[in-house]
Protein backbone atom coordinates (compact mmCIF):
# COMPACT_ATOMS: atom_id res chain seq x y z
CA UNK A 1 0.00 0.00 0.00
CA UNK A 2 1.38 2.90 -1.09
CA UNK A 3 2.04 6.00 1.74
CA UNK A 4 -0.33 8.34 -0.52
CA UNK A 5 -3.30 5.72 -0.19
CA UNK A 6 -2.29 5.40 3.33
CA UNK A 7 -2.63 9.09 4.10
CA UNK A 8 -6.03 9.07 2.35
CA UNK A 9 -6.99 6.74 4.76
CA UNK A 10 -6.06 8.40 7.41
CA UNK A 11 -7.80 11.83 6.58
CA UNK A 12 -11.04 9.73 5.94
CA UNK A 13 -10.53 8.26 9.58
CA UNK A 14 -9.97 11.68 11.16
CA UNK A 15 -12.70 13.50 9.61
CA UNK A 16 -14.96 10.97 9.72
CA UNK A 17 -16.99 12.20 12.82
CA UNK A 18 -16.45 16.22 12.45
CA UNK A 19 -19.29 18.46 12.72
CA UNK A 20 -19.23 22.17 10.73
CA UNK A 21 -18.17 24.86 13.27
CA UNK A 22 -20.72 27.79 13.66
CA UNK A 23 -18.97 31.16 13.59
CA UNK A 24 -19.26 33.75 16.23
CA UNK A 25 -21.09 36.64 15.58
CA UNK A 26 -19.41 39.63 15.15
CA UNK A 27 -18.04 41.29 18.03
CA UNK A 28 -20.47 44.40 17.28
CA UNK A 29 -22.83 42.69 16.95
CA UNK A 30 -22.08 40.27 20.70
CA UNK A 31 -21.79 44.11 22.35
CA UNK A 32 -25.42 44.91 20.82
CA UNK A 33 -26.98 41.68 22.19
CA UNK A 34 -25.18 42.16 25.79
CA UNK A 35 -26.26 46.35 25.44
CA UNK A 36 -29.88 44.59 24.60
CA UNK A 37 -29.84 42.53 28.01
CA UNK A 38 -28.52 46.00 29.99
CA UNK A 39 -31.43 48.30 28.40
CA UNK A 40 -33.90 45.39 29.33
CA UNK A 41 -33.24 45.61 32.89
CA UNK A 42 -32.85 49.85 32.79
CA UNK A 43 -36.24 49.27 31.49
CA UNK A 44 -37.67 47.22 34.47
CA UNK A 45 -36.10 48.94 36.95
CA UNK A 46 -37.57 52.42 35.28
CA UNK A 47 -40.94 51.50 36.50
CA UNK A 48 -39.79 51.40 40.28
CA UNK A 49 -38.06 55.40 39.68
CA UNK A 50 -38.69 58.33 39.32
CA UNK A 51 -37.88 59.40 35.69
CA UNK A 52 -39.07 63.07 35.98
CA UNK A 53 -36.69 63.70 39.40
CA UNK A 54 -33.88 61.69 37.77
CA UNK A 55 -34.01 63.92 34.58
CA UNK A 56 -34.66 66.90 36.43
CA UNK A 57 -31.15 65.93 38.60
CA UNK A 58 -28.94 64.89 35.20
CA UNK A 59 -30.33 67.97 33.34
CA UNK A 60 -29.78 70.94 35.96
CA UNK A 61 -25.42 70.61 35.67
CA UNK A 62 -23.85 69.47 33.21
CA UNK A 63 -21.29 67.58 35.10
CA UNK A 64 -23.90 65.28 35.92
CA UNK A 65 -25.52 64.57 33.02
CA UNK A 66 -21.39 63.76 31.45
CA UNK A 67 -20.92 61.76 34.23
CA UNK A 68 -23.67 59.80 33.20
CA UNK A 69 -22.97 59.52 29.61
CA UNK A 70 -19.59 58.81 30.47
CA UNK A 71 -20.72 55.90 32.39
CA UNK A 72 -22.77 54.51 29.64
CA UNK A 73 -20.48 55.25 26.93
CA UNK A 74 -17.72 53.49 28.84
CA UNK A 75 -19.77 50.25 29.67
CA UNK A 76 -20.81 49.98 25.51
CA UNK A 77 -16.97 50.58 24.49
CA UNK A 78 -15.68 47.94 26.97
CA UNK A 79 -17.77 45.20 25.73
CA UNK A 80 -16.43 45.98 22.48
CA UNK A 81 -13.48 46.29 23.62
CA UNK A 82 -13.85 43.20 25.44
CA UNK A 83 -15.19 40.86 22.21
CA UNK A 84 -12.31 42.73 20.26
CA UNK A 85 -9.37 41.42 22.57
CA UNK A 86 -11.15 38.36 22.79
CA UNK A 87 -10.17 37.41 18.78
CA UNK A 88 -6.39 36.18 18.85
CA UNK A 89 -6.39 38.51 15.45
CA UNK A 90 -7.33 41.56 16.75
CA UNK A 91 -4.74 44.12 18.31
CA UNK A 92 -4.57 44.72 22.44
CA UNK A 93 -5.04 48.34 21.49
CA UNK A 94 -8.77 48.00 21.32
CA UNK A 95 -8.24 47.83 25.06
CA UNK A 96 -7.91 51.54 24.70
CA UNK A 97 -11.38 52.19 23.20
CA UNK A 98 -13.16 52.73 26.64
CA UNK A 99 -10.32 55.26 28.14
CA UNK A 100 -11.51 58.48 26.52
CA UNK A 101 -15.13 57.50 28.19
CA UNK A 102 -13.64 56.20 31.35
CA UNK A 103 -12.32 59.59 31.37
CA UNK A 104 -14.95 61.57 30.65
CA UNK A 105 -17.21 59.34 33.57
CA UNK A 106 -14.33 60.28 36.17
CA UNK A 107 -13.77 63.35 35.52
CA UNK A 108 -16.75 64.83 34.75
CA UNK A 109 -17.71 63.30 38.61
CA UNK A 110 -14.68 64.83 40.00
CA UNK A 111 -15.93 68.52 38.19
CA UNK A 112 -19.29 67.57 40.42
CA UNK A 113 -17.24 67.28 43.82
CA UNK A 114 -15.90 71.05 42.56
CA UNK A 115 -19.15 72.66 42.71
CA UNK A 116 -19.99 75.22 44.85
CA UNK A 117 -24.02 74.82 44.93
CA UNK A 118 -26.00 71.86 45.74
CA UNK A 119 -28.31 71.04 42.84
CA UNK A 120 -32.42 71.38 44.05
CA UNK A 121 -34.09 68.23 44.93
CA UNK A 122 -31.06 66.52 46.14
CA UNK A 123 -28.79 65.80 49.29
CA UNK A 124 -25.03 65.03 49.38
CA UNK A 125 -25.01 61.22 50.19
CA UNK A 126 -24.91 60.63 54.09
CA UNK A 127 -21.63 58.50 55.10
CA UNK A 128 -23.69 54.99 55.96
CA UNK A 129 -25.48 55.44 52.45
CA UNK A 130 -22.78 54.84 50.67
CA UNK A 131 -22.97 51.07 51.30
CA UNK A 132 -26.15 51.16 49.16
CA UNK A 133 -24.90 52.36 46.56
CA UNK A 134 -21.64 50.35 46.93
CA UNK A 135 -23.89 46.89 47.24
CA UNK A 136 -26.01 48.20 43.82
CA UNK A 137 -22.84 48.36 41.56
CA UNK A 138 -21.81 45.36 42.88
CA UNK A 139 -24.85 43.06 42.87
CA UNK A 140 -26.14 44.33 39.41
CA UNK A 141 -22.53 44.04 38.22
CA UNK A 142 -22.39 40.18 39.40
CA UNK A 143 -24.53 39.06 36.47
CA UNK A 144 -23.75 41.66 34.20
CA UNK A 145 -20.13 39.73 34.06
CA UNK A 146 -21.64 36.18 34.11
CA UNK A 147 -23.46 37.12 31.33
CA UNK A 148 -20.24 38.85 29.36
CA UNK A 149 -18.29 35.70 30.31
CA UNK A 150 -20.53 33.56 29.22
CA UNK A 151 -20.57 35.12 25.93
CA UNK A 152 -16.80 35.16 25.66
CA UNK A 153 -16.30 31.19 26.67
CA UNK A 154 -16.41 30.30 22.90
CA UNK A 155 -13.78 32.92 21.96
CA UNK A 156 -10.11 32.61 22.03
CA UNK A 157 -8.34 35.43 24.06
CA UNK A 158 -4.72 35.53 24.30
CA UNK A 159 -4.74 37.26 26.87
CA UNK A 160 -7.29 36.46 29.70
CA UNK A 161 -6.89 38.31 32.09
CA UNK A 162 -7.33 41.30 29.95
CA UNK A 163 -10.25 40.36 28.79
CA UNK A 164 -11.65 39.80 31.73
CA UNK A 165 -10.70 43.11 33.23
CA UNK A 166 -12.59 45.07 30.26
CA UNK A 167 -15.69 42.59 31.40
CA UNK A 168 -15.58 43.73 34.90
CA UNK A 169 -15.13 47.70 33.67
CA UNK A 170 -18.25 46.87 30.86
CA UNK A 171 -20.16 45.63 33.96
CA UNK A 172 -19.19 48.09 36.66
CA UNK A 173 -19.96 50.93 34.20
CA UNK A 174 -23.45 49.86 33.04
CA UNK A 175 -24.08 49.09 36.58
CA UNK A 176 -23.02 52.34 37.70
CA UNK A 177 -25.55 53.66 34.69
CA UNK A 178 -28.25 51.68 36.43
CA UNK A 179 -27.95 53.42 39.64
CA UNK A 180 -28.89 56.96 38.15
CA UNK A 181 -32.50 55.62 38.51
CA UNK A 182 -32.23 55.27 42.15
CA UNK A 183 -29.69 57.78 43.00
CA UNK A 184 -30.98 60.90 44.54
CA UNK A 185 -27.72 62.50 45.96
CA UNK A 186 -25.42 65.25 44.65
CA UNK A 187 -21.93 64.64 43.86
CA UNK A 188 -19.50 64.35 47.01
CA UNK A 189 -15.86 63.34 47.05
CA UNK A 190 -17.15 60.21 49.51
CA UNK A 191 -19.78 59.44 47.08
CA UNK A 192 -17.23 59.38 44.46
CA UNK A 193 -14.91 56.88 46.53
CA UNK A 194 -17.58 54.47 47.21
CA UNK A 195 -17.99 54.09 43.20
CA UNK A 196 -14.28 54.37 43.06
CA UNK A 197 -14.09 51.45 45.07
CA UNK A 198 -17.44 49.44 43.77
CA UNK A 199 -16.12 49.53 40.15
CA UNK A 200 -12.01 48.55 40.86
CA UNK A 201 -13.69 45.70 42.84
CA UNK A 202 -15.68 44.47 39.79
CA UNK A 203 -12.64 44.67 37.50
CA UNK A 204 -10.23 42.82 40.07
CA UNK A 205 -12.57 39.80 40.43
CA UNK A 206 -13.50 39.61 36.90
CA UNK A 207 -9.86 39.60 36.53
CA UNK A 208 -9.20 37.08 39.03
CA UNK A 209 -12.08 34.93 38.44
CA UNK A 210 -13.26 35.68 35.13
CA UNK A 211 -9.42 35.19 33.75
CA UNK A 212 -9.59 32.22 35.13
CA UNK A 213 -12.54 31.03 32.87
CA UNK A 214 -11.79 32.69 29.98
CA UNK A 215 -8.23 30.94 30.10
Amino acid sequence: MSDTHMADRLIDRLSLDLRPVRPLPGPGRRAALWLAAVCLIGLVLAGFSDLGRMWARLTATPDMAMAAAGAAASAALAAVAAFMSSLPDRSRLWSLLPLPTVALWVGASGLGCLRGYALPGTIVEPPGDGMSCLVFILGFSVPLSALLVLMLRRACPLNPSLTAGLTGLAAAAAAATLLNLFHPFDAAATDLAVHGVAVALVILLNRVLGGRLLN
